[in-house]
């Protein structure tokens, strides 16, 4: 971790931060506005997700990772970007969803990248599983959506088989949806790209 993102966890945490507890979160109150609330699991080093705050200021975003670094540089960037409708969270995002958030607390979800865990024998580490999805669908309201994206083509076939198998979804595709205007292109997707790699978005919306 850098000083400066350092830095930033010492000075932003108490405004921006919100520590793990065995209870109910408050979204609410948390964000100080009765605003739509959107799930962000897994933000890397966040330049995705304060892009996606730019452009959706009315939309209130709980971004959950347990990389230090990566917290650290959200929250720089929330200072530098003038960002107050992002709220950081460093811990396990299936611990979260189980104990912090009411039921119907949600009107989107977001999952982009997630490791793919690409060796066979890992497999069974990926996030995107029907258990977790079943925890998930509750915490979302009807009419809410779910968004995810991955670049490995194994993994968009299994978040799609995933997705599909659940009654309360319905895709707002055929297969894959074309790509939000809110969702930005990161530099390792740009990368990926000119590699020849794809990109494949899911967006289903609960029923």
């Amino acid at each position: 971790m850098t000083a400066a993102q350092q830095r930033a966890i010492d000075t932003m945490w108490p405004q921006f931060g919100v520590d793990f507890q065995e209870a109910p979160l408050d979204l609410n109150r948390a964000f100080g506005r009765d605003n739509p609330k959107v799930l962000e699991i897994g933000f890397g080093m966040g330049v995705a997700t304060v892009e996606i705050a730019k452009r959706l200021p009315d939309t209130d975003f709980l971004a959950i990772d347990v990389h230090g670094p990566g917290v650290g540089n959200i929250l720089k960037l929330i200072e530098e970007e003038h960002i107050s409708n992002i709220r950081v969270m460093r811990h396990d995002a299936v611990e979260v969803v189980e104990k912090m958030l009411e039921d119907g607390s949600l009107d989107g979800i977001h999952i982009f990248f997630p490791d793919p865990w690409h060796k066979k024998r890992h497999n069974k580490r990926r996030l995107v599983q029907v258990p977790f999805v079943e925890k998930l669908l509750p915490k979302l309201k009807s009419g809410g959506y779910v968004h995810m994206a991955t670049d490995w083509e194994e993994y968009a076939v299994q978040m799609l088989e995933v997705l599909s198998s659940f009654d309360a979804l319905q895709n707002t595709a055929t297969d894959y949806a074309p790509t939000p205007d809110y969702r930005p292109e990161t530099k390792f997707e740009a990368r990926g790209k000119r590699l020849g790699h794809g990109v494949w978005d899911l967006v289903f919306r609960k029923k």
